[in-house]
């Protein structure tokens, strides 16, 4: 996290794991998230990745592999080892990653969401909850959540349809294709591209010209445009997500599909 002047910026540095979320990075973003923004010296927020990747949501390998079991303590008693398959492993995280982006939503400030490479699943989601999305030339965009049987989660089932509609959103989730920067822009996903050589300053120069800004009335417009859309109902709809993603994640086509994206093969989906 750092500050430059009014600028707050949080950025995803985990490449060795494509910028990741484990339990730890989850609950760190969380709390820079909430400490920027409820800090009335900072007036924007920057939300950015490395130069390859901006996110790729949970961590299978962390989630398959079960690291660090005592991140995962607090869902059994007496911290007894966790049991079953791997719907648990992904509640923690999802549920530091879904008050991120709730805290986002509700910020009396614009967030800006700094895309420079690959936004996948989780990723996407967070991306798409900010205020404003900006991406390099060299970006994309997938939903990729089909690719190993999961389900959407990170507001994507809430906000892609009312970003792009039911048409291209349903297109996202059964064909998944990979949107580079100009098709997400066409698309309406984000709000302009700037090239990758110059990308962190020109962010940082919309950052900064949003930091002198009305941000005052801003707060209030961004809050009535959050009602208008029905955003009050994130929270209830994220709730469905991570239940959802849950159970899914406790199926025998979930276990196919981890380990068939760590085994670089094509998944055999039963539809179980």
């Amino acid at each position: 996290m750092q500050r430059k002047g009014a600028v707050g910026i949080i950025q995803l540095d985990r490449p060795e794991r494509f910028n990741a979320l484990d339990v730890a990075m989850a609950r760190d973003l969380r709390k820079a998230a909430l400490q920027l923004a409820r800090d009335p010296e900072i007036r924007c927020v920057i939300l950015a990745g490395t130069d390859r990747v901006f996110c790729s949501g949970a961590d299978l390998k962390y989630i398959r592999e079960r690291e660090h079991p005592e991140d995962f303590s607090y869902l059994q008693p007496e911290a007894r080892e966790i049991e079953g398959g791997y719907g648990r492993s992904f509640k923690e995280i999802l549920e530091y990653l879904h008050s991120t982006i709730s805290e986002i939503r509700r910020a009396p400030k614009p967030f800006i969401a700094a895309v420079k490479g690959v936004a996948a699943a989780g990723g996407l989601g967070l991306a798409m909850a900010c205020d404003l999305v900006f991406a390099s030339d060299r970006a994309s965009f997938e939903w990729a959540y089909s690719k190993t049987s999961l389900t959407g989660a990170e507001s994507t089932t809430f906000l892609l349809p009312r970003l792009i509609g039911l048409r291209r959103t349903m297109e996202m989730v059964f064909l998944n294709p990979r949107l580079d920067a100009q098709q997400a822009l066409e698309w309406g996903l984000i709000n302009g591209i700037f090239p990758f050589e110059t990308f962190d300053q020109e962010v940082e120069a919309v950052a900064h010209r949003l930091a002198r800004g009305p941000t005052r009335a801003w707060a209030i417009t961004k809050a009535l445009i959050n009602e208008a859309l029905g955003i009050d109902r994130l929270d209830v709809h994220m709730a469905k997500e991570l239940r959802h993603l849950v159970e899914i994640a406790e199926t025998p086509d979930f276990a196919e599909g981890l380990a068939a994206f760590f085994e670089k093969r094509e998944p055999d989906f039963r539809g179980a």
